[in-house]
């Protein structure tokens, strides 16, 4: 009979397959922290995860390990060679996020650019005549790089041309043709892409081995434009972002994604008056929370029904038999 641990909280729909499946024992911790349910791992057969950490020691402490389950599609948080080492399918939820979360994007995009969390700010505050700072910019005829050209940024290429925006789109593992099929001008290179977008948009899925958006990279944008992450957390030297903010050399940013989460407080984004921020909730509205705890669920009970699918395995090539 597997004992299931659901480590973090999930829609009820999702909840509700396992706990109505016969023969599954389920555990469930609603805090999303790694001390929360790493007391559940020894005898744990299946692992349902949220964006917490599973690290190989983690690993280690549970013997009966079967499958981890994500609920979303990143999986930076995962130590995956260690789940590799012992033939452990690491699967993630394909494509239920992706309205979602290219929605958020073109959110983050028109709050920064018309600043809407300090006009709010100053509103409330009783500042009235800020009004007249004339801070906020138009996106019409601004050109927006989609950075990753994946599901997420096709749909975004396509709302961005609702706006009459300009899209650009860098992603080496596309043709041209590919990238022009899916709304978007390809461009040859990041470095001179950047310093012509008016709107940089990161979708670049994975883990990378150096900031995308590094110092030299940030400086050489123009001082107007706007920079925004719904991907991951780590693909933007925050550091230097938030340098840039406050010297001018950017002008805004949209950040849903942090390189350790929560940030702390004293993190100097959450401090800047040129970000729009956002506690990693781009995929989070009801139906996606909804998808997603359902296919998530689901991998679980397909894995023991042997009827799971391998395009959901994200390292099926690591774990097949030799």
């Amino acid at each position: 009979m597997p004992r299931v641990v659901v480590a973090g909280r999930i829609h009820p729909r999702g909840l509700a397959l396992l706990k109505n499946a016969p023969g599954i024992q389920l555990d469930i911790v609603e805090d999303v922290s790694v001390a929360s349910y790493a007391p559940f791992m020894p005898t744990a057969d299946a692992l349902l995860i949220r964006t917490q950490p599973l690290s190989a020691e983690t690993i280690a402490k549970a013997p009966n390990l079967k499958i981890v389950s994500r609920h979303g599609v990143g999986y930076d948080a995962v130590d995956v060679a260690a789940l590799n080492a012992r033939k452990i399918p690491l699967t993630v939820v394909g494509d239920v996020t992706s309205t979602a979360v290219a929605e958020h994007a073109m959110m983050l995009i028109l709050a920064t650019a018309r600043q809407a969390a300090l006009f709010d700010r100053k509103t409330r505050t009783g500042e009235w005549g800020y009004r007249n700072s004339f801070d906020a910019v138009e996106i019409r005829g601004k050109t927006l790089l989609v950075v990753g050209f994946g599901r997420i940024g096709r749909r975004l290429a396509r709302l961005a041309a609702c706006f009459e925006m300009q899209v650009t789109a860098y992603d080496p593992y596309l043709s041209a043709d590919a990238i022009r099929r899916g709304g978007a001008e390809p461009v040859d290179g990041l470095d001179g892409a950047l310093a012509q977008a008016d709107v940089v948009s990161l979708h670049v899925p994975g883990a990378q081995d150096a900031y995308l958006l590094d110092e030299r990279r940030l400086a050489g944008m123009k001082p107007t434009a706007i920079v925004v992450n719904t991907a991951r957390g780590g693909l933007i030297d925050e550091a230097a972002l938030a340098d840039a903010l406050s010297a001018g050399r950017i002008a805004g940013a949209g950040i849903d994604v942090f390189e350790i989460e929560p940030p702390a407080p004293d993190n100097p984004l959450l401090a800047s008056q040129r970000t729009v921020v956002s506690p990693h909730n781009a995929g989070l509205t009801v139906g996606g929370a909804e998808r997603m705890a359902t296919v998530a669920a689901q991998n679980i009970l397909d894995f023991f029904n042997a009827s799971l699918n391998p395009e959901l395995i994200v390292n099926r090539d690591e774990i097949a038999p030799t």
